[in-house]
């Protein structure tokens, strides 16, 4: 099981659901365009995870080494992320 800490509230992932999804889900605010990892546009700040951030491809948008893509990163365990856009 997976557990997301935001600065909102805290929620685990149901079974192969997206990050994204399960932000959605909570009610929280995040600009998407793709979920295919192109555009970048739902990209988030990673403060810390117990476990690697992965992908099942490697995204096409440009991420900084503290951001991933909620639309298609993989996570496991718990991660705490900024859900605030990241404005570039």
């Amino acid at each position: 099981m997976t557990w997301v800490v935001t600065s909102k509230q805290r929620f685990y992932l149901h079974d192969s659901e997206t990050l994204l999804d399960g932000l959605l889900r909570t009610g929280h605010d995040i600009n998407y365009q793709c979920r295919e990892g192109y555009c970048g546009s739902c990209r988030v700040k990673r403060i810390s995870s117990s476990h690697s951030v992965d992908y099942p491809f490697e995204p096409l948008a440009m991420i900084d080494e503290d951001e991933i893509l909620p639309c298609c990163c993989r996570v496991q365990g718990v991660i705490h992320i900024n859900h605030e856009p990241v404005i570039k």
